[in-house]
């Protein structure tokens, strides 16, 4: 069996981003960048699903700048076989990214796709979605837990009020929820053996696929900053506040 892993460069997780002076997105000037943390958790069950003999080889897949090459080198390092580069200078949104996939799973034929159910950046939670009803595939999102067997996928999911468990055909899409694993420690040996996996770099025309930005962002801005809040003697005087002060958001 043959899995596809979709990640994408963003953010570091425990970088404080600032808005650009100009209003117009983030800057990540000299900023350190890295792995999407729900990515990587992806690229992990499907190592271990090779581990466990399920899957006979992981191809992971990046769309976006030249730089992305070093995250994908880092779930080489993981235990990923190959890695495929879609080099773009574009701002590549959820449909045209899911449209790249789409162009890939048709080449590369897996049997499983796993993708971090969203990025930290810009949380948008829909590629995964996306490409499921472009190559209409069965899908399942926020999986907790994930098993494969007799060509199905047996995924458990958290739900409002509680938990379901899907039984997928495959081919199937799965996106991974924070409790699905917890990512190994790559180690110098394996980053130094990822410098001699197979790595193919494409551009967007090459699947054939136009990725002009169909959204336009107007101004980015960052959150109002909270006020001081307000000690009361009493329980009486708070829901009197709380009466004639409060506000509604």
């Amino acid at each position: 069996m043959r899995i596809l892993v979709p990640v994408k460069r963003v953010v570091d997780y425990n970088v404080k981003v600032s808005v650009r002076s100009d209003g117009t997105g983030v800057d990540i000037t000299n900023v350190k960048m890295s792995m999407n943390p729900f990515d990587e958790i992806a690229v992990e069950e499907a190592v271990r699903l090779k581990e466990a003999g399920v899957a006979s080889e992981v191809i992971v897949v990046s769309a976006g700048v030249a730089q992305a090459q070093e995250t994908l080198r880092t779930a080489l390092a993981i235990g990923a076989d190959r890695a495929i580069l879609i080099e773009s200078s574009e701002e590549l949104q959820p449909l045209a990214v899911a449209k790249l996939l789409k162009a890939l799973v048709d080449r590369e034929q897996p049997q499983l796709i796993i993708l971090g159910k969203q990025a930290i950046d810009d949380d948008f939670n829909q590629t995964g979605q996306m490409l499921a009803a472009l190559a209409n595939l069965p899908q399942a999102t926020f999986a907790s837990k994930a098993t494969i067997a007799d060509s199905r996928a047996i995924v458990s999911r958290e739900v409002d009020g509680g938990s379901e468990t899907l039984s997928l055909s495959l081919p199937a899409v799965v996106t991974t929820d924070l409790r699905l694993n917890e990512p190994r420690y790559v180690t110098l040996p394996n980053i130094m053996k990822a410098k001699k996996k197979p790595f193919e770099t494409l551009k967007p025309e090459d699947l054939g696929v136009d990725v002009t930005p169909r959204l336009k962002t107007l101004k980015v801005a960052e959150p109002v900053k909270r006020g001081a809040g307000v000690k009361v003697p009493d329980v009486k005087t708070l829901i009197e506040k709380l009466k004639t002060e409060a506000k509604v958001l």
